[in-house]
C-alpha cells in the first residue's frame, strides 16, 4: 500500500457554503432531495442495452450558461459541469461577486473528455476499406477535429469554461484519475484553506454516462452492469456499474471568510483522507479503509455514511466487508440513485452529507438487500467513503454546524 495522504486539519474550520448538484434526478438541492425521500431511481435500459445508465435529467441550460456559443463549443461533460457549478455558487450566494470570484480557487476532477464518434467511424472505416494513403490518420485527425478536440478533449476545458462563464479566476488544478480524482480535490482543496493558503474554494466533477465510447471503454474490463437495473448491494451476483451523468460542485471557505460575508453553512468539513491499496490479495481494500476510518478524528454523536461503491467487483465486497465492521453506522449508497458517476461521485457524496446534516435527517435506504436500514435519529457526523472500481480509496468526515 502507499502512504496514507490526509488533509491534516489546522487551526482554520472549514464550511460548506454551497452546493450545486444536477443529476439524473433533478437539478438543484429541493428536487433532488425529495427525489430521495420518495425513493425515485431514474433508470435507462433500453438506449445503450444491454448496458444500464443514469440519464440526465433535463435542464434549461440558458439558467447557468446564458451565452448560447459558451453552451456550443462544450460537450455534454462540460455543459453539465459548468451547469452544476453555476448552481453551487448561487447555493453560496456568490454569482456575480467578481471580487470574491477573482480569488476563489478552483478544483476539479475530470476525465479526459469525450471523442468525436462520427470522426472515429469515418476513419475507421477508411481503413477498413485498406486503401488509406501513409498520414492518413494524422491527417484526418487535424483537418476533422475542432481545435479543442485533439483525440479526446482535455481534462481542464471544463475549469476552463467555468472561468468564462463564472468568473471564476483564481488559481486552477485539474485532478484525472477516476474516483479518487474526486478524493484528492477535496483533499487539496481542504488542506489549502486549513492551513491558511487559500479562504474559499470551488470543487467538483462531472461526468457524461451517456456515452457509447465510454461504455465500449469499461465493457473491456467487464464493468458496465448489464440487462437490468439492481441497487448497488444485490449486484454480487450480476457485478457491475451504472454509469451515471451528474454534475456535483461545492463551495468550501473558512469560517471567519464565511462570517465576514455573513453566509451560512450546510455543514462543516473536516477531515479527507486518501490512499492506494495494491489490490494484488484479499482484503486489502478493507484494510485500507479501516486505516483511514482511524485517520478521521474523533466519532462521536449520531453518526452515517454515505458511500460511492461502485457494484464493481471484487471492490465492492471488500467494502461490505468493511461496513460489516461498523454496523452502527446506517449506510447509503449514492450508486443506486444516482449511477455511478466516476470523478463526481466523492463531491456527490459530501454534497448529499452536507444537505443531509443541514436538513437534520439522512434520505431513507433504497437497497433491496437488507445493507442499508433507517436512521430515526438526526445525523451530527458523515462519513464519505469512496472506493474506486479499479483503483484508489478515499473518505471524508462532514459534521453538522452546532
Amino acid at each position: 500500500m502507499t502512504e496514507t495522504t490526509t488533509s491534516k486539519p489546522g487551526s482554520t474550520e472549514v464550511w460548506i457554503t454551497g452546493i450545486g448538484l444536477a443529476t439524473s434526478l433533478g437539478e438543484g438541492l429541493d428536487s433532488n432531495w425529495n427525489a430521495l425521500n420518495e425513493r425515485r431511481i431514474n433508470v435507462d435500459e433500453k438506449t445503450f442495452a444491454p448496458f444500464i445508465v443514469h440519464p440526465f435529467a433535463p435542464v434549461n441550460l440558458d439558467a447557468q450558461i446564458p451565452k448560447k456559443g459558451d453552451q456550443r463549443q462544450m460537450e455534454a461533460w462540460q455543459r453539465i459541469g459548468t451547469y452544476a457549478a453555476g448552481l453551487a455558487l448561487d447555493s453560496a450566494g456568490l454569482k456575480g461577486n467578481k471580487e470574491v470570484l477573482g480569488r476563489m480557487d478552483m478544483i476539479v476532477a475530470a476525465g479526459g473528455g469525450e471523442r468525436d464518434l462520427a470522426v472515429d467511424s469515418n476513419i475507421l472505416t477508411a481503413e477498413a476499406k485498406g486503401n488509406s494513403a501513409p498520414g492518413f490518420l494524422n491527417e484526418r485527425l487535424m483537418s476533422d477535429l475542432r481545435p479543442t478536440l485533439f483525440l479526446a478533449q482535455l481534462s481542464n476545458l471544463l475549469a476552463g469554461n467555468i472561468a468564462i462563464v463564472h468568473g471564476v479566476t483564481g488559481s486552477s488544478r485539474t485532478f484525472m484519475g477516476e474516483e479518487v480524482a474526486g478524493a484528492d480535490a477535496m483533499r487539496i482543496a481542504l488542506a489549502r484553506i486549513a492551513s491558511g493558503q487559500s479562504d474559499i474554494a470551488l470543487i467538483g466533477g462531472s461526468q457524461n454516462g451517456e456515452r457509447k465510447d465510454l461504455l465500449v471503454l469499461y465493457e473491456f474490463g467487464d464493468f458496465n452492469l448489464k440487462d437490468k437495473f439492481a441497487p448497488v448491494w444485490a449486484r454480487k451476483q450480476h457485478p457491475g456499474f451504472a454509469l451515471g451523468s451528474a454534475g456535483a460542485f461545492l463551495v468550501i471557505e473558512s469560517k471567519a471568510h464565511a462570517l465576514a460575508r455573513g453566509a451560512k453553512p450546510f455543514a462543516r468539513l473536516t477531515t479527507v483522507v486518501a490512499d492506494l491499496a495494491r489490490r494484488k490479495q484479499p482484503g486489502e481494500t478493507t484494510a485500507t479503509l479501516e486505516k483511514l476510518w482511524s485517520k478521521l478524528g474523533k466519532l462521536e454523536g449520531n453518526g452515517a455514511i454515505i458511500t460511492g461503491a461502485t457494484g464493481a467487483e471484487p471492490a465492492t465486497s471488500e467494502e461490505r466487508a468493511f461496513l460489516g465492521e461498523h454496523p452502527d453506522y446506517p449506510v447509503r449508497a449514492t450508486g443506486t440513485m444516482f449511477g455511478h458517476t466516476m470523478e463526481a461521485q466523492f463531491p456527490l457524496g459530501i454534497g448529499l452529507a452536507a444537505l443531509s446534516l443541514s436538513r437534520g435527517a439522512l434520505f431513507p435506504p433504497n437497497d433491496s438487500a437488507g445493507v442499508e436500514i433507517e436512521m430515526r435519529k438526526p445525523p451530527t457526523q458523515i462519513v464519505v467513503v469512496g472506493v474506486g472500481h479499479w483503483r484508489g480509496e478515499g473518505m471524508a468526515l462532514v459534521e453538522a454546524v452546532r
